[in-house]
């Protein structure tokens, strides 16, 4: 059939197009390059999907939209070719062990079929019901455990759109989410679930939550413009920079929208997702091909014994040829272990009960002996070794360093601690360095994460130098105002310094301080944290000092202001003046004062002209150690100058007829910090000899800062990359990298599938953390997959062989722990059944050399010292506890 001129050929809207025909396998055609929507004009994209403008108003036609689905399909993914039931039965029952009992059985059932007394047709009878027993019981478990590998695919499939609303025939209209065709116009309002890949050409407010595709929880604003390409590869520009894209199965988080669509099924950025996933293999855990080396030994000393015990008993005791046969078959059968698969798999169960108990849900039994044999353990920062809760965990005055104590539930003044050696000085990476520079590489920069628009830190420094007429820097002098070293601040000092970052600020912290209904920015309400745990009443400042006006926060200038009547807390002599709060950009702060508070005290005897040399100085050897920065200001103003209500722009800070004209109280440093137990994990994992890396889409410094505090980053691994220089190198110089470095910062989930195959291709066994979409290819093809239980997605979960219930790096390493018993535990096992199992059968074969007439031993008896001693002694082997010094041993 002649296609449309109208549709345009799949293989230049997909990567690789496979046509399927009934009753025959897929053809795939020849690959493509991939049409980047992005990178194009709305009128562009309409030319190549074959459309005219009047088709953004119009849509498709009913007889267009259906030529289309024939050309392209429904738009669902492929769904992958499924084990069928004799598949897996034929899996579990082709080896050489099971070969020998389908003989034995034979045997038996001819010897019954044969046999004239009743005696002996019962008792062979009986023997070919033991042994299909047995093979049943074995083939059975040996299924259950394999669990099911389409789970994942089926995952992404349930996060399709059931339904979708477009434009067709010039009215819009509800169809089914499979209808969808490219060259559909697709309307999108709150709450949707986007049906396929869309190129906007209309947005109001409009906003994706994309979280599963680039790794980012915060919603992704949508423009119609075609975005600009910096490097000249279109294909390069991450997801979450392709702002004029909607993708499938994402969701609308804000505003609404009409899109193209581009691609559907299988060729959405979700199909490849779905692709990836499928063609990952996963390999043979190493208990596994170890039994199978140790079965095929066996069955090869087996059958020489076999065929020995056959001859002696033909040759020597002069047995018929059928009995001879009989005779040896025991002697294979006693030699068996045919309760080897349920001991093991009793073993398995036994440490993922263990395990659950500690919050890491194994869901492949084989699983859990991986773990004890992992080299090296790549983990999420965000909320796995680090707590997810944005702390200030330093506040900076003229002459002083407060360190506060962020894992403290107490709420009490000694939080604080003055500590004036606590991050005073540059990070040695970054001692040599310019402040821009030392700010580029922190997370208070201006640059966009890696596949982001924007700067996730909304108070990132733009622009920051030290001043060229400046001088030097003012030597500090040590004094003891208002507390000495190592001592803790008073209540009403604290609340007194922090008073502008609770003030000036509309967020609402979560019950008891913790995350549990809190609104606003993170790195706003680490202050109003640090405050209520230091003894402040949160609610009753706010109450005290209501917002009179304000000057509403702005990316463009990254300040905000509130203006508020005078309190307690303000000192004396305010009478007649309003007081106001400035939070933002260090940066731009202090360009906008003149003083600062000695001392971090306020009142007009305590206001001293402002060290500027100083205060960008503090701002870059905070930022040196991954710390974001927020400064807090303050002012007084006569009542007059203000009306109640007014909302002010920006110029009431940054333009002042009488210049800079705030007072620096003192820089908030704040951070997402470390997880308490886990710098004890991480000791115990080296102590295993098992590393651990950490790979993140956070700034490089913040990821280092955060490596020294875990012990990640040491001398042996004292550098980071970033995913850029990632992407620069190939696949030899990757696994070079890879065993060098303990730190990729700014990585995208593509480089961390790159990481996972570069450390296997160096023969190490890579466990990998993941919890969006886009981390499944990658779980899929590590040794261990390790997703998240609360933050993670059910296409991650679906994907990894363990899930973390608390998201939580310590307890990797307490599985790590389990899965080391486990193996020990196997060996005992193998140990104490190979002995019991070679016995029987070399009995009788020495009983018949000893002058026996006829074999000691009937399959009967051995098929039960086998299933019932051997399993009730191998699982006595199987629950021994952990032997002394496990975790000091290197993995096997």
């Amino acid at each position: 059939k002649t296609p449309s001129p109208f549709i345009i050929s799949p293989s230049r809207i997909g990567k690789r197009v496979t046509k399927t025909t009934m009753g025959k396998e897929p053809i795939e055609e020849e690959e493509k390059p991939a049409i980047s929507w992005h990178a194009m004009s709305v009128d562009d994209s309409l030319k190549t999907l074959g459309l005219t403008q009047d088709h953004l108003t119009n849509g498709l036609t009913t007889s267009e939209a259906a030529e289309r689905l024939a050309q392209y399909g429904p738009n669902k993914m492929t769904e992958g070719k499924k084990t069928t039931l004799l598949e897996m039965i034929w899996k579990q029952v082709a080896n050489v062990l099971v070969a020998i009992l389908v003989t034995v059985a034979v045997v038996s059932a001819v010897r019954a079929a044969t046999a004239t007394n009743s005696e002996d047709i019962t008792t062979n009878w009986i023997q070919v019901g033991l042994i299909v027993g047995v093979i049943t019981v074995n083939t059975y478990i040996g299924i259950v455990q394999e669990g099911s590998a389409e789970k994942a695919a089926e995952a992404l499939k349930n996060m399709l759109s059931s339904d979708a609303q477009v434009i067709r025939n010039g009215t819009k209209c509800m169809i089914p989410g499979m209808d969808v065709v490219p060259g559909d116009v697709v309307v999108l309002s709150l709450g949707d679930r986007v049906p396929a890949d869309l190129r906007m050409f209309e947005v109001a407010n409009l906003a994706s939550q994309e979280a599963m595709l680039t790794g980012e929880s915060v919603p992704i604003d949508k423009v119609t413009t075609a975005i600009d390409i910096a490097g000249g590869n279109p294909q390069a520009t991450p997801l979450g920079d392709r702002r004029n894209m909607c993708f499938s199965a994402t969701l609308v988080a804000q505003g609404s929208g009409t899109g193209i669509a581009t691609t559907t099924g299988d060729h959405t950025e979700i199909g490849t997702i779905n692709a990836l996933v499928s063609k990952v293999e996963k390999k043979k855990t190493n208990v596994l091909k170890q039994i199978d080396t140790v079965s095929k030994w066996l069955a090869f000393f087996i059958s020489i014994t076999a065929v020995i015990t056959f001859l002696v008993a033909k040759f020597r005791t002069g047995m018929s040829a059928i009995d001879s046969v009989s005779t040896a078959l025991v002697c294979a059968v006693a030699m068996i272990p045919e309760g080897l698969e349920a001991i093991v798999t009793l073993t398995y169960a036994w440490a993922v009960s263990n395990m659950a108990k500690n919050n890491a849900i194994i869901r492949a039994l084989p699983a859990v002996e991986t773990l004890g044999s992992v080299t090296v353990i790549c983990s999420d920062k965000t909320g796995t070794l680090t707590q997810n809760v944005m702390s200030l965990t330093a506040f900076v005055t003229s002459n002083a360093r407060y360190r506060n104590d962020v894992n403290s539930s107490d709420r009490v003044n000694t939080n604080f601690v003055r500590d004036d050696s606590y991050m005073a000085e540059r990070a040695n990476h970054q001692l040599q360095r310019s402040v821009s520079q030392v700010i580029k590489d922190g997370p208070g920069t201006n640059e966009p994460r890696r596949g982001h628009a924007n700067a996730s830190n909304h108070f990132a420094i733009q622009s920051l130098h030290t001043p060229a007429d400046g001088g030097a820097i003012a030597e500090r002098v040590s004094d003891s105002l208002p507390v000495g070293e190592g001592e803790s601040p008073s209540t009403d000092y604290i609340r007194s310094a922090l008073a502008g970052g609770v003030l000036c600020s509309k967020c609402v912290l979560g019950a008891g301080g913790t995350r549990e209904g809190e609104i606003g920015n993170p790195t706003e309400l680490s202050i109003l944290r640090a405050s209520y745990f230091a003894g402040i009443d949160i609610d009753k400042l706010k109450k005290d000092a209501p917002v009179v006006a304000e000057v509403p926060f702005s990316s463009e200038y990254k300040f905000m202001a509130t203006v508020h009547n005078p309190t307690e807390v303000d000192g004396p002599g305010m009478e007649g003046n309003y007081v106001v709060h400035a939070k933002g950009a260090p940066d731009r702060m202090v360009n906008y004062c003149a003083y600062q508070a000695k001392a971090g005290l306020l009142g007009e005897e305590y206001k001293e002209p402002i060290d500027r040399n100083y205060w960008i100085e503090q701002i870059a050897v905070l930022s040196s150690h991954g710390l974001r920065v927020l400064a807090l200001c303050r002012a007084s103003l006569p009542k007059d100058k203000i009306t109640p209500g007014d909302q002010l722009g920006p110029e009431f800070v940054n333009e002042n007829p009488e210049g800079p004209w705030l007072t620096l109280v003192g820089l908030c440093a704040i951070m997402d910090p470390p997880r308490a137990e886990c710098v004890q994990a991480i000791r115990e994992a080296h102590g295993a000899g098992v590393r651990v890396a950490m790979i993140t889409g956070d700034h490089k410094d913040t990821a280092v800062a955060i490596g020294h505090m875990l012990g990640i980053v040491d001398e042996t691994y004292n550098d980071a990359l970033t995913g850029p220089q990632l992407d620069e190198m190939s696949d030899d110089d990757l696994r070079q990298a890879v065993l060098v470095n303990n730190v990729f910062a700014r990585a995208s989930p593509q480089n961390k599938i790159r990481i996972v195959k570069a450390l296997q291709a160096e023969g190490q066994i890579a466990g990998m953390t993941g919890d969006g979409v886009n981390d499944a290819p990658a779980l899929r093809a590590a040794d261990m997959g390790v997703a998240m239980g609360k933050e993670g997605t059910d296409v991650a979960r679906e994907a990894a062989e363990m899930i973390l219930a608390d998201d939580n790096f310590a307890t990797i390493v307490t599985a790590v722990r389990e899965g080391r018993v486990v193996w020990d535990n196997l060996r005992k096992i193998l140990l104490v059944n190979t002995p019991i199992n070679n016995a029987q059968g070399l009995g009788v074969l020495f009983g018949l050399i000893c002058g026996l007439e006829e074999a000691p031993l009937s399959p009967i008896q051995v098929l039960y010292s086998n299933l019932i001693c051997a399993i009730t002694l191998g699982f006595v082997c199987a629950i021994e506890p952990a032997e002394e010094g496990i975790m000091t041993m290197p993995p096997r």
